[in-house]
């Protein structure tokens, strides 16, 4: 099928496929990488990462593609300005950033040459985007894994945000398959953000117990919680999860302060490494609304391949 125009900055993809930045760790350079390679926008997630390890995966990343690879990082980390412009002086292609609001790197952006893409789910921090030289925008609906700006699907989202805005429109939220890829861009979008589809992936860094937490997730299992960034967040039913909600003490007994601001209801930070490296019953496993659908732990070429394949058929009414 053929895609809309889609531009960030001067870079043009060859496909308009982002790979969501899924921290902690979830997003490396293999991943983003490999994402890259086929075309697409491969991102590191940045977020919970010290200013050096992000260094070497940027490093690690640029030795594995010559293709578009950026970083995705949480306003909310209290180490998010020393970690953008790390990725900047790394010579990073873009920035994505979510779970709060940053004018300062506009400018970082603009003195540096490097686009500039928040995520938003409203039209009016959409055109608050525009106005201070974001190239784009991710607008993420309920539909999302992680934390949420809004409880409002991404299908109602995009054409009131396309309405908005001039810049390219990037559609998040409940995107797992070529059907709704094809969706998003009958929606006004002119490129999609994928997350949860990667994580099922070969190259992806999650712990093999995460990858199977995904394969075994029912639509019941998916629930939301209340996040201590002070947003509500989206994942996977587990013990953990069910001690948040039967109320048990999970403070933490001690504080990396890893965050700007923190209700210190739990840690999410040793929450989501405890996942990553396989202690999902103890651990935060962040997905998206319609993990249940995902049924196989694949190489990103291969997930490309199939993408390409849903997108046809779609087109095709088959």
């Amino acid at each position: 099928m053929k895609f809309p125009d889609f531009k960030i900055g001067d870079l043009i993809p060859d496909m308009p496929i982002i790979q969501g930045g899924m921290a902690v760790r979830i997003s490396t350079a293999d991943l983003a990488a490999a994402v890259a390679e086929e075309g697409g926008v491969g991102l590191i997630a940045a977020t919970g990462m010290s200013v050096d390890e992000l260094r070497k995966e940027i490093a690690k990343a640029r030795d594995l593609t010559k293709g578009i690879v950026g970083i995705n990082i949480m306003f909310a980390a209290r180490e998010f300005a020393n970690l953008v412009k790390t990725a900047i002086d790394e010579g990073i292609d873009l920035i994505v950033s979510g779970a709060g609001f940053s004018r300062d790197m506009f400018t970082w952006g603009k003195a540096s040459g490097v686009p500039v893409v928040p995520i938003v789910s409203t039209p009016k921090l959409a055109q608050l985007s525009e106005r201070l030289g974001a190239a784009a925008v991710v607008v993420e609906g309920k539909e999302a894994g992680g934390h949420l700006g809004t409880l409002e699907s991404m299908k109602d989202l995009i054409p009131k945000v396309r309405a908005a805005v001039k810049i390219p429109v990037i559609a998040a939220g409940g995107i797992i398959d070529g059907s709704a890829i094809k969706e998003a861009f009958g929606m006004g979008a002119n490129a999609v953000q994928m997350g949860t589809r990667f994580v099922a992936s070969e190259e992806c860094n999650a712990s093999e117990e995460f990858k199977r937490l995904y394969l075994k997730a029912e639509p019941e299992d998916v629930v939301l919680i209340q996040s201590p960034v002070g947003l509500p967040g989206r994942s996977i039913m587990n013990s953990f999860i069910r001690r948040l909600f039967d109320g048990d003490d999970l403070k933490p007994d001690t504080c990396d302060n890893c965050l700007k601001k923190c209700s210190r209801s739990f840690c999410i930070l040793k929450a989501l490494i405890r996942s990553q490296q396989g202690d999902t019953e103890n651990g935060l496993v962040f997905s998206g609304e319609r993990v249940g659908e995902i049924k196989d732990i694949l190489p990103v070429k291969e997930i490309f391949k199939r993408l390409l394949l849903e997108m046809d058929k779609a087109e095709s009414g088959v």
